[in-house]
C-alpha cells in the first residue's frame, strides 16, 4: 500500500488530489492537508470584489467532498518536510499544525511513500511596507480579501454619488509582483461599475504596472492574431484602458504605502509618489516557508527550496544571460531531483528564470514582472503530477511518461471586463506555448496559429459558463474528469 499526502488545495493541489483518488486502487491511500476548509476558484474572486458574485458562489467545503472521494482530509499547515525521515525510519513525513477549531494548534506527522507539495504561494504584503488588508490597500487574491475589497470599494462609490471625486490606483503592489492579469480585469470590472452608475466624470482610474511595456502580463508579452490581423499585447491592453478612460504609470516597482500615498521607484531611478482614495495591489509571491531536514536534524531547505521558498524541480537553475535562456530550461514533470518522490506542480514550483526581459532600475532595484502559473497551468500540472505518481506506484521506477512543461504548454485565458449577461465583456485569448521559444517560432516566439485574441459580450458569457464548469469539475459531479483543466 502506497500513501500519497497533497500539501493544498488550490487548483492543482485539488486536481492532483481528485485525479490521484481515481486512478489509484482503494487500497493505497490519498491524504490532503490544506489550512482551509473551503476550496475556492480564485478567477472568480474578480467578481465577489466588485459585488457580482457572493463569497459563497465562489467557494465550497471540502470535508464533506473529500471524505466522498475517500480522501483522508486534515485541515492544517504543513511546517516542515522530512525526506529521509528520521534515523529510527527511513520513510519521509511531513510536520503538520491544526488550523480547524476541534485541534487548533495541535501537531502531527504524517508520513508518506509520494509528496506533492502544491502550497502555492505565500502572499507577500509583508515586502512592501504599508500594502495590503488590514494596512493601507485592498487585495482580490482570495475570497475573504475580495470581499473586503467590494466594502472599500462602495464606499468610494457613494463619495462619489455624494460629489467628492475620487482616485481609483489598481495594479501591482511589488516590484517583481505577478498575476498583472488578475489586477487588470479587476480595474476594468471597477471602470464598468463606475460607468454603469453614470460616475465616471468623478473617477480617475490608474493601472500602476511593473511591467516594462503594457501587455507583458510577465510572460514577455505576445503578438496575438485579432480580427486577421496581427497585433501585440501591448496594443491589445492599450486599447482596453484606452476605451474605459483609464490612465497607466508603467515600469514602476512601489516600495512603500502610506494612507492614501503610494511610493514607487521607476526604472530611471526617480522616486515618486501618487496619491489614492481607493487601492488594490497585487502582492508579490514567495513560498508558503516550509523548512526541510534530513534524518539527523539538519535544516537542508536549501536543497529542497530556492531563495524564494518555492520548490526546486527539474529545471535547469544554473544562472545565465537573459540572451541564453531556453525553454528547455523549464521543469517538465515538475519532480525534485534530490528526492525523486517529491514533486511541485503549479505556484509551488521555482522558476528556472523569468519569462519577462529582466529590467533593473538605475539604483539596482528589479522592476519586472515574474512569471504567471495560475489557472490553466496550474491544474494541467496537478493532473500530470497525479498521472505520473499513479503509474509509479503501479509499474515501479520508469521514465516518467506524462509531461508539461510551459514551454510545450498553451493556455487560454478570458480577462472579464465587466459583468453582464447583455452588457458585460471580455478579452478571450489563447497563447502557445506559455514560454515563448524563438528557435521554433523566429518571428515572434509563438505558434500565431494558436496565439489569438477577441473581445466582446460572448467572451462574457464564455467566462460566465466556465465558472460554473469549473466549480462542477471540482466538486467532483458527474464526469468531472471530462472537462479540461
Amino acid at each position: 500500500m502506497a500513501t500519497v499526502v497533497v500539501l493544498g488545495a488550490g487548483i492543482s493541489g485539488h486536481t492532483a488530489a481528485a485525479f490521484l483518488r481515481k486512478k489509484l486502487s482503494k487500497k493505497h491511500k490519498v491524504v490532503v492537508v490544506t489550512p482551509n476548509s473551503y476550496y475556492q476558484w480564485i478567477p472568480s474572486n474578480i467578481w465577489v470584489g466588485v459585488g457580482r458574485m457572493t463569497i459563497d458562489q465562489v467557494r465550497f467545503k471540502l470535508a464533506k467532498l473529500y471524505k466522498r472521494w475517500g480522501i483522508e482530509y486534515h485541515q492544517a499547515r504543513a511546517v516542515s518536510i522530512h525526506p529521509e525521515g528520521e534515523a529510527a525510519s527511513e520513510q519521509g513525513f511531513v510536520t503538520v499544525e491544526y488550523t480547524d477549531e476541534t485541534k487548533k494548534g495541535q501537531t502531527a506527522r504524517i508520513q508518506y511513500d509520494y509528496l506533492v507539495n502544491s502550497t502555492g504561494p505565500k502572499l507577500n504584503f509583508d515586502a512592501t511596507e504599508g500594502l495590503g488588508p488590514g494596512k493601507n490597500t485592498v487585495s482580490v487574491c482570495s475570497y475573504d480579501h475580495a470581499a473586503h475589497a467590494w466594502e472599500s470599494l462602495q464606499k468610494a462609490i457613494e463619495k462619489m454619488k455624494n460629489g467628492e471625486k475620487q482616485r481609483f490606483v489598481i495594479g501591482t503592489g511589488h516590484p517583481m509582483a505577478t498575476c498583472q492579469g488578475a489586477a487588470f480585469e479587476y480595474i476594468l470590472n471597477v471602470a464598468f461599475e463606475i460607468r454603469k452608475r453614470n460616475l465616471s466624470h468623478m473617477a480617475d482610474i490608474v493601472w500602476l504596472t511593473n511591467e516594462y511595456e503594457l501587455g507583458d502580463f510577465g510572460m514577455g508579452g505576445a503578438h496575438i492574431k485579432r480580427g486577421g490581423y496581427i497585433t501585440s499585447t501591448r496594443v491589445f491592453a492599450e486599447s482596453f484602458l484606452n476605451e474605459n478612460n483609464i490612465h497607466w504609470i508603467k515600469r514602476a516597482g512601489v516600495k512603500k504605502v502610506e494612507p492614501n500615498l503610494i511610493h514607487y521607484e521607476t526604472l530611471d531611478g526617480e522616486t515618486k509618489t501618487i496619491g489614492f482614495d481607493f487601492a488594490m495591489l497585487i502582492p508579490g509571491f514567495a513560498g508558503v516557508g516550509l523548512k526541510a531536514f534530513d534524518r539527523n536534524g539538519a535544516d537542508i531547505s536549501s536543497k529542497l527550496f530556492a531563495a524564494n521558498g518555492l520548490m526546486k524541480v527539474d529545471a535547469d537553475y544554473t544562472p545565465k544571460p537573459y540572451e541564453d535562456w531556453s525553454v528547455n530550461d523549464w521543469p517538465e514533470t515538475y519532480r525534485n531531483r534530490d528526492y525523486p518522490n517529491i514533486f511541485a506542480p503549479g505556484i509551488a514550483f521555482a522558476p528556472p528564470h523569468g519569462i519577462s526581459k529582466p529590467m533593473t532600475s538605475k539604483n539596482g532595484t528589479n522592476i519586472f514582472p515574474t512569471p504567471p502559473r495560475t489557472g490553466m497551468p496550474s491544474g494541467v500540472m496537478g493532473k500530470i503530477t497525479a498521472l505520473n505518481i499513479t503509474n509509479l506506484i503501479n509499474e515501479g521506477e520508469h521514465e516518467l511518461k506524462h509531461r508539461a512543461s510551459m514551454g510545450r504548454m498553451g493556455a487560454a485565458c478570458i480577462v472579464s471586463a465587466g459583468f453582464g449577461m447583455t452588457k458585460g465583456a471580455a478579452a478571450t485569448m489563447t497563447v502557445y506555448p506559455i514560454v515563448p521559444d524563438f528557435e521554433k517560432f523566429p518571428d515572434y516566439g509563438r505558434d500565431i496559429g494558436y496565439t489569438m485574441g477577441e473581445a466582446g459580450l460572448a467572451g462574457h458569457w464564455l467566462k460566465w459558463l466556465m465558472h460554473y464548469m469549473f466549480l462542477h469539475k471540482a466538486k467532483g459531479y458527474p464526469f468531472w474528469w471530462l472537462l479540461p483543466e
